[in-house]
């Protein structure tokens, strides 16, 4: 196999487990969040899972939300699932910065509760891009 065929291949960046556990939590929009769909997953934590209906219905979504992650984000030496994990419970002390390397922003979140929960807010939308970043900075 040449490398062109090994970059075509999708890595597998985001878990099904993890996607179905947080789906269970699904009409708060967790797992559309961590498949990199944060317009949806606020959609759905306003709306608790267009009331209940998306949410059912994403029971059957999830094996292609996860392979569309597959596609759009990089893998490398920082885990998706384990910086979503860190995020999820404890993102008001910064534990998933500083797994990232950001320890000065990880520190002042531990100091102001995820810097008054709008940088936790912040990091729910864009944490699959920030460890896509960092995949793609730590190959280079």
């Amino acid at each position: 196999m040449n490398s062109y065929q090994q970059q075509a291949q999708p890595q597998d960046t985001h878990s099904k487990v993890l996607g179905y556990l947080l789906w269970i939590f699904g009409f708060t929009g967790s797992h559309r969040f961590y498949y990199g769909r944060p317009v949806t997953g606020t959609i759905w934590f306003c709306t608790l899972g267009l009331l209940g209906i998306g949410w059912l219905i994403d029971l059957f979504l999830i094996p292609k939300m996860d392979s569309e992650a597959d596609l759009r984000f990089h893998a490398g030496p920082l885990d998706y699932s384990l910086a979503w994990i860190l995020l999820t419970f404890l993102g008001i002390f910064g534990v998933h910065r500083m797994y990232q390397g950001k320890w000065i922003s990880g520190v002042i979140y531990a100091f102001t509760g995820g810097l008054f929960l709008l940088g936790v807010l912040y990091d729910f939308w864009t944490l699959n891009t920030q460890v896509s970043l960092k995949n793609v900075q730590a190959r280079a």
